[in-house]
């Protein structure tokens, strides 16, 4: 197996790292084995996504409703990110609660963010070229999000003067978010 899923704080994120096989050519690695990925229940993909950012930037952060809901496996082809879900399940012991890993073209790290979670992400390096595969399709009735700031998340982003959208300012705080 070329995977190794490491659990982490709230149930059903996943940490994965993946065997990078380097020589003098450079290196190779596989990002996706739906044989290797089906044990871990992470269901199959329909769409995948390429985000290209500049160095402070925050997205998110960003969920869809159900039936609409979306998992992500997501990555950083070139660069540094600060990658954050919110467990957005009003009965989870974890609503609220939100866990941040740094991924990059270094570690080659991805993150599995299941359907439930509001996710977001902040640039660390120069530029950042972003990739994610989702388990639905996009759907703008069923778009929700919440304020990437809200005191009640704490988030730390490790950015100086971020840089939103105007749609990401105004997400309403957790408290008045669409929930699960």
């Amino acid at each position: 197996m070329s995977f190794n899923f490491k659990k982490l704080e709230i149930p059903g994120l996943l940490l994965i790292e993946t065997a990078v096989f380097k020589d003098g050519r450079g290196f190779f690695m596989e990002k996706y084995k739906k044989s290797d990925f089906e044990p871990e229940h992470i269901p199959d993909f329909v769409q995948d996504n390429y985000s290209y950012s500049k160095l402070g930037v925050v997205r998110g952060l960003h969920y869809q409703l159900p039936p609409y809901a979306q998992g992500k496996l997501v990555s950083v082809i070139k660069g540094e990110i600060l990658d954050v879900a919110v467990d957005m399940r009003k009965n989870s012991p974890f609503f609220g609660k939100w866990v941040g890993v740094e991924l990059s073209d270094e570690n080659h790290l991805s993150f599995y963010i299941p359907p439930g979670f509001a996710h977001g992400f902040a640039v660390l390096s120069e530029e950042a070229h972003f990739f994610y595969k989702c388990t639905s399709e996009y759907n703008t009735d069923a778009e929700k999000g919440v304020r990437w700031n809200d005191p009640a998340l704490n988030i730390n982003w490790q950015v100086l003067n971020p840089q939103l959208c105007d749609r990401d300012r105004r997400l309403p705080k957790l408290n008045e978010a669409e929930t699960f």
